[in-house]
């Protein structure tokens, strides 16, 4: 019987007479080899498994998530079966392991595409502080103690790893690394007593020279290099650290590392002369051109710092004549406004050759002793030719010719006249007095106008509360000198300050990006957002991130009760609650980071910059962060919050304060996430403090011989927003009355000034000459609960806490002259 073929076997025989016919046809394919080309391999990468052989079997061939091209077992492991070492092969070199993870090195990242990963079966014991915020591979709240590598295990690491450079040319020497290396915050594998100079000396791996070693140790120890200057040299060696010209978290984490490295008898994380000598000589000898030019940077930044000091303005005029920038209109030449009293003021004339001058102040010619002595400081009192307001000053016919006159007029200074004006401000005391008689705390008022100060009061108690919340038996009553949390008004009476001093030294740029002065500030649209956005609170920020419990707003990956933390996630994890220049959003946040800037400008904190910088040189011993920590009694301060930071009971968290605050910063996210020093909050003061600092303010920058910030950077702070006048840069303004509740009806539209939520008030109105400081302890009173659930302290709910009606009985008394 004939047998017949379906229609579906025969597509099945034609399919497989295609495929036989195909695949016995030779393709035309002919080799031609090119030269350019590199190897898939780059680097070899050193681990430690940190657990026994049978774990390590586990953990890299059967879990699933872990892998190496090469494991080492240990010697005396009971959990290794065989009596000899052996090298277990686990991945093929050709394929990709899993073992670099998220990992960065001499600017290639995630170098599981481009590694070779050796693990070798060594088990150190760590253990973290259970009492310790937050975990580091390499900081002082982790405990670990590395075990010596065993002999016969690093014989077998070192015939392994020649082979494995020598079918791998392109991992040269400076590219046999650690786990640590490439991934410094998160591993600090294969750890100190890893024998990196024994794998050196048999032709594996980096090392430095001695001598060149002990040559730049030297000249370390003469001029120790700035932080910025280490980190560039890391990074240019292959570390992933960017320059940021402070010690924070990824450079103690990256110098860690390095030191297990290279410098295994003292891992400290700090970047000492010893340091920064290993780096240079390691770039000397590999990277020859890297270190001639950053040991060129180091001689341009050793000769700046020492013969270029910077020149200090002495007064608001510290003016050669003649001026050495000169016009081609005569007439504006060799003249200078100055502001004064009338009465008051003097000037200052140091003859420079010059033997005899002719001196004006406002078009009268001074009546001054003449020929000037040689090299002589003269000093003459101004009372009797100065007025209120803009002065001027001329000088001219200054013989001999070719001769100099240096001419100082010091700023005004306060003098105080508040004893023989108590009666203009009866009705401001009589609303204060009848607040505190019906429960308000404690306030101390103080108006400075035209130079005097010609209010100075305090009224009620500092304290009324004992812990718990039960009256004290005698209250501590307020004085005039009693220091206060002044909380928000820190953002000006600090940050601001510290931003406009440097911006007229030339240290700051509004305009500028952030990420020109923190490079670490970047991803998510960072990288966009500029100085003046922060100061505006147009950056996109939320109006907080309590950070200081896990139950906030933005996450519980965003807790943080540790400074350096804190840091870390306000420069790269805080999220933008909406876009840049959407909307002015008032947020700490914008001031946090703030603050942050001026301590990476200036290299120093923030308190002991504007500390030292700022107040001491005006004479301010009561402005100051932390006073507590600074020898200050709590009794010296006015008191905030009865029970803490819990709201009278209401709220509750980690380590938080349940007893009455004083002399501690109450702002949550100041004391527990930042130390108490912070951009937006944790300054304490006193009014003659802050009076000072508002003629500062109102003489445009200077106070007596020490001129702070220029008067043009401080116009270009109060300058009103296009968008929002209520807004200057940081400042509040009064503008076209937004503000009334603050400043009052009767504000001009130049007035400036800011609200603390402890409960104080600033106000600086130039058309008037005018500065007004109420603080109150507004908070230092029960927590009441209305009906519709919403709490509120006691002390709000008083005129003087609310500020504007106290601010507008001052306006009225000192306008109406009575």
């Amino acid at each position: 019987m004939k047998k017949h073929i379906t229609s579906w076997q025969r597509s099945v025989l034609i399919c497989i007479l295609t495929v036989v016919i195909v695949s016995c046809a030779a393709l035309p394919i002919n080799e031609m080899p090119s030269k350019n080309f590199s190897h898939r391999v780059k680097f070899l990468v050193m681990h430690f498994t940190a657990i026994d052989y049978q774990k390590s079997i586990h953990a890299l061939v059967d879990e699933g998530g872990l892998s190496a091209h090469y494991l080492i077992p240990e010697s005396n492991d009971p959990s290794y079966p065989k009596d000899s070492l052996e090298i277990l092969k686990l991945v093929d070199e050709d394929k990709r392991a899993w073992h670099a993870g998220n990992s960065v090195w001499q600017g290639r990242s995630e170098l599981n595409d481009s590694s070779i990963g050796i693990e070798i079966v060594n088990v150190p014991e760590c253990h973290f502080d259970k009492e310790a915020k937050t975990s580091s591979e390499h900081g002082e709240n982790r405990l670990c103690v590395f075990p010596d590598y065993d002999s016969k295990q690093i014989e077998l690491l070192i015939a392994l790893s020649k082979q494995i450079l020598a079918r791998n040319p392109d991992i040269s020497p400076t590219k046999v690394v650690g786990h640590s290396d490439i991934a410094p915050s998160r591993k600090n594998d294969p750890g100190p007593r890893f024998p990196w100079f024994e794998l050196y000396q048999a032709g594996i791996g980096a090392w430095y020279e001695n001598t060149t070693f002990e040559s730049y140790w030297q000249r370390f120890n003469q001029y120790q290099p700035n932080i910025g200057l280490v980190q560039s040299a890391l990074r240019a060696y292959g570390y992933n650290v960017l320059e940021t010209g402070i010690r924070d978290e990824q450079t103690s984490n990256v110098i860690s590392a390095f030191q297990m490295h290279f410098l295994p008898w003292q891992v400290t994380g700090k970047a000492d002369s010893k340091t920064a000598a290993a780096v240079f000589a390691l770039l000397d000898k590999y990277f020859a051109k890297k270190a001639k030019k950053l040991m060129a940077r180091y001689i341009d930044e050793q000769v700046t710092e020492s013969t270029e000091p910077k020149a200090v303005k002495h007064g608001q005029v510290d003016q050669v004549f003649p001026m050495q920038e000169r016009s081609t209109r005569q007439l504006v030449n060799d003249r200078e406004r100055f502001k004064a009293y009338q009465g008051r003021g003097e000037i200052q004339i140091n003859s420079q050759g010059a033997e005899q001058a002719d001196i004006y102040v406002n078009g009268q010619k001074l009546n001054i002793t003449q020929p000037f002595a040689p090299e002589e400081r003269y000093q003459y009192s101004l009372k009797r030719r100065t007025k209120d307001g803009t002065n001027t000053l001329r000088v001219e016919n200054i013989l001999p010719e070719g001769s100099e006159l240096k001419v100082t007029i010091p700023s005004p200074t306060l003098i105080d006249t508040s004893t023989s004006q108590q009666n203009r401000f009866a009705r401001v005391d009589a609303l204060i007095q009848q607040d505190i008689h019906d429960g308000f705390p404690g306030a101390v008022l103080l108006v400075i106008k035209d130079g005097e100060i010609i209010k100075r009061s305090a009224y009620g108690d500092a304290r009324k509360y004992a812990d718990g919340g039960e009256l004290l038996p005698q209250p501590q009553k307020m004085r005039v000198d009693t220091l206060f949390d002044i909380a928000s008004n820190t953002k000006m009476f600090a940050t601001n300050l510290a931003l406009m001093k440097l911006a007229s030294a030339g240290k700051l740029d509004v305009n500028a990006p952030i990420q020109h002065y923190m490079p670490d500030y970047r991803g998510g649209g960072r990288e966009t957002r500029l100085v003046r956005d922060l100061l505006t609170h147009t950056a996109g920020y939320a109006p907080q991130v309590r950070f200081f419990t896990p139950e906030n707003a933005a996450g519980k990956s965003l807790y943080s009760q540790d400074s350096q933390r804190t840091d870390q996630l306000l420069l790269n994890r805080v999220p933008f609650a909406m876009g840049r220049n959407v909307k002015a959003v008032y947020s700490d946040t914008d001031y946090m980071l703030l603050g942050m800037l001026v301590e990476r400008i200036t290299g120093m904190g923030l308190d002991a910059y504007v500390e030292q910088q700022i107040y001491q040189p005006l004479g301010l011993s009561n402005t100051l962060f932390n006073p507590l920590l600074k020898g200050r009694a709590k009794g010296e301060f006015a008191a905030t919050e009865i029970q803490g930071n819990s709201r009278g009971g209401r709220v509750t968290f980690d380590n938080m304060r349940e007893y009455v605050l004083q002399g501690e910063v109450h702002d949550e996210k100041a004391f527990y996430s930042l130390g108490g020093v912070a951009g937006h909050a944790g300054l304490f003061s006193t009014v003659d403090d802050l009076a000072v600092l508002g003629q500062l303010l109102l003489n445009g920058g200077g106070y007596g011989k020490n001129q702070i910030f220029d008067e043009a950077v401080l116009q270009q702070f109060i300058k009103p927003e296009e968008r929002d006048d209520s807004y200057g840069l940081g400042w509040r303004r009064a503008g076209r009355g937004q503000s009334k509740w603050h400043f009052g009806p009767y504000a001009s539209a130049q007035a400036y000034g800011h609200t603390g939520w402890t409960g104080t008030v600033s106000v600086i109105d130039p058309k008037y000459d005018l500065a007004i400081f109420l603080l109150t302890n507004a908070r230092h009173s029960k927590v009441q609960e209305d009906d519709s659930g919403h709490v509120e302290f006691a002390g709000k709910t008083f005129e003087t806490g609310k500020y504007g009606s106290v601010v507008s009985l001052v306006y009225e008394a000192v306008l109406n002259g009575k």
